[in-house]
């Protein structure tokens, strides 16, 4: 079977992503229980008349694909595949609203039509012309992973030889209000900072999309190789490490050949301690990071943690400000990532250096 190499990423998010010369360099700190990602200028990338009428977690997905597009020196690609967990969040609070408001009568069509998960997908496919496979995963936490998954065995079974893939979710006001009623939301504003150790239940919710041109080919402008990936719906947390073991394992590594840890803590207080099991154990003297404290918790955060994973492994440097221990290498071969969110959906990911 062949390889799968990241050839190329675009984001958007919290942080300023959509520019290659702050890419990850100058990070923005918040003060707050909700972080919305940085609008880009849409019209630089969509017709204005049109971005009049797509959420906002298609036109982020719209950017965040032509990004990756034109870092990969593609027009088209052989599939699209997305991962979202709560799709177009904003049309769907708003089509709710007005059958509430209308008395289910004469209601406008649209909101729903845009507001269905694979409306994403569609509308990449429709503005670069792409025929091809395309797949929409809603799978919760593992939305991402799950579209990451598909492109790899087609890739590695030469199915398709490059595909576009990427994670994005929105917020909507609704559903925020909703989560910090049942204080999945942190009910006070924390600095990114101290969000890892402001021992309170909930995270500081975000948004954003990250897309990846992912291939068997590799070129000088590949950012890394997706060596391995596993996926966990249930995982008992005195079976994290076991697990983490295994997976090195079954890749002829161990725990010592692993030279940074990306990690999904997002400071709530009771879910935080799965990632503590490998962070204060097995991978104690490795470096460790995390990056949900500066761009949110979302369904598909995960999708920016690779991000992260695959420009560490080209530049071979780490934002300072995602360190979670004292640990720095000198060098980034090997990196490993591991998610969940409350306890469910838990991912490992292996990317390894081209």
């Amino acid at each position: 079977m062949k390889n799968v190499y990241i050839n190329s990423v675009g984001s958007v998010s919290a942080q300023k992503t959509t520019h290659a010369t702050d890419f990850l360099t100058d990070i923005i700190s918040y003060n707050e229980t909700v972080i919305p990602a940085i609008d880009p200028v849409y019209k630089d990338f969509i017709p204005p008349a049109a971005a009049r009428r797509m959420a906002k977690g298609i036109k982020m997905s719209i950017v965040a694909s032509k990004l990756a597009l034109e870092k990969a020196g593609l027009n088209n690609v052989d599939a699209i595949i997305t991962g979202t967990g709560m799709g177009c969040l904003r049309d769907s609070e708003k089509f709710l609203s007005s059958i509430i408001d209308n008395d289910e009568a004469y209601l406008t069509p649209t909101p729903f039509i845009q507001s269905t998960h694979n409306t994403v997908g569609g509308q990449i496919a429709l503005e670069i012309q792409c025929t091809g496979y395309n797949f929409t995963y809603v799978h919760g936490s593992n939305s991402f992973e799950s579209a990451l998954l598909d492109a790899k065995l087609q890739l590695e079974l030469s199915e398709a030889q490059n595909i576009l893939i990427g994670g994005v979710d929105e917020i909507g006001d609704y559903t925020i209000l909703l989560n910090k009623t049942i204080n999945h939301i942190k009910k006070e504003p924390v600095k990114s900072s101290e969000i890892i150790n402001s021992q309170t239940k909930g995270a500081v919710f975000g948004e954003g999309a990250n897309f990846f041109v992912v291939s068997n080919e590799s070129n000088h402008a590949s950012l890394a190789r997706i060596e391995a990936l596993e996926l966990y719906n249930t995982l008992p947390i005195q079976s994290v490490a076991q697990r983490a073991r295994q997976f090195l394992k079954a890749n002829n590594l161990n725990t010592a050949d692993v030279d940074a840890l990306i990690l999904g803590n997002n400071g709530d207080v009771e879910f935080d301690i799965y990632y503590d099991e490998l962070a204060s154990g097995d991978f104690k003297n490795a470096q460790q990071l995390v990056y949900k404290p500066w761009v949110g918790e979302f369904h598909t955060a995960s999708a920016f943690g690779l991000v992260l994973a695959a420009i560490i492994l080209k530049t071979q440097k780490a934002p300072r400000e995602f360190q979670l221990n004292s640990i720095v290498s000198s060098h980034f071969k090997t990196i490993l990532l591991y998610n969940q969110y409350r306890g469910e959906n838990h991912s490992f990911t292996l990317l390894r250096q081209c």
